[in-house]
């Protein structure tokens, strides 16, 4: 394995292991994401189809450049879960409202809906391992994999 095929496979795979504790944590570990929660989620889902494109692709040109952006993707949700776990911490101030989607249908449908959905707030951690919150988690992995990648991308221009 050459060092650009490392650098999309961890593109690929630390996506894909980041998103699946995200989910697994909601669905087997019944912690409900707040907005924030969701936001750290969608650059994930764009550098995982970004990886996959540049696997797909690995031959032409333009894997580089998707290599690249599924890079700054993951880097983008370690951001904001540097935003995110700063909020959890009191650093600053976070959102000032709460928001769920609506399911449509008649009021009592909507109002149903919205009475049966956890509220989670963003400003307090559900879950902390040594006083680090699952924000804090994503940040240190997608920062450190985002580097890495474009360490392996820079290593592989000098070859």
């Amino acid at each position: 394995m050459n060092v650009m095929d490392k650098a999309r496979a961890l593109a690929l795979a630390a996506p894909l292991v980041l998103l699946g504790g995200a989910l697994g944590s909601q669905y087997i570990g019944g912690l409900y994401p707040c907005e924030m929660c969701h936001w750290q989620r969608w650059p994930h889902m764009a550098a995982i189809a970004l990886a996959l494109l540049a696997i797909l692709l690995r031959r032409t040109a333009a894997t580089t450049l998707l290599t690249a952006l599924a890079a700054v993707a993951i880097l983008i949700s370690g951001a904001i879960g540097i935003f995110h776990a700063g909020v959890e911490y009191g650093w600053w101030e976070g959102l000032t409202s709460c928001s769920t989607g609506l399911q449509g249908g008649s009021a009592e449908d909507i109002l149903n809906s919205i009475m049966a959905t956890p509220l989670t707030r963003c400003d307090q951690a559900q879950w902390t391992l040594m006083g680090i919150s699952l924000a804090g988690f994503n940040a240190i992995f997608s920062i450190g994999a985002a580097l890495a990648i474009f360490g392996y991308m820079a290593k592989a221009k000098k070859a």
